[in-house]
C-alpha cells in the first residue's frame, strides 16, 4: 500500500476512536477495557479516567501470543483473571476505533466467556 492510503486509514481510525470516546468512560467500579493490535500482537488495559490510571494490563508479547483469533482469547483469559483479581467484574469495551470484527470480537467475547460483563 501506499503511504497515502495508510495515512488516510490511520486517520479515519482516529477519528472513529473519538467519536467512541466521547461516549463511553471508565470508573475504578466499572473501568474502560481498551485494546490496541499491531500486526504482531495485541494489548489490552483497564483504565480508570477519573484518575486517568491503568488499573490492569495484559501484553501479548510477553506471553509470547500472536495477534489472532486464538492469541486474542489467550489474552483475554489472562487479562480476565488479573482483572478477577483487583475485584472487577464489570467493565466498559474500548474498540479502540477497530471495527467490532475479528482479533477484536474475539478478545471481547472471551472476556465475557470469563466472566467479565462489557
Amino acid at each position: 500500500m501506499t503511504a497515502k492510503v495508510l495515512k488516510r486509514k490511520l486517520a479515519l481510525r482516529l477519528k472513529r476512536k473519538k467519536r467512541v470516546r466521547g461516549k463511553i468512560s471508565g470508573v475504578a467500579s466499572c473501568p474502560r477495557v481498551s485494546i490496541f493490535k499491531s500486526n504482531r500482537t495485541i494489548y489490552a488495559q483497564a483504565i480508570d479516567d477519573v484518575t486517568a490510571t491503568t488499573l490492569a494490563a495484559a501484553d501479548g508479547r510477553k506471553l509470547g501470543i500472536k495477534a489472532n483469533k486464538d492469541g486474542a482469547a489467550v489474552l483475554a483469559k489472562e487479562f480476565a483473571a488479573s482483572l478477577k483479581a483487583k475485584g472487577i467484574e464489570v467493565a466498559v469495551f474500548d474498540r479502540n476505533g477497530y471495527l467490532y470484527h475479528g482479533v477484536v470480537a474475539a478478545f471481547a467475547d472471551a472476556l465475557r466467556e470469563n466472566g467479565i460483563k462489557l
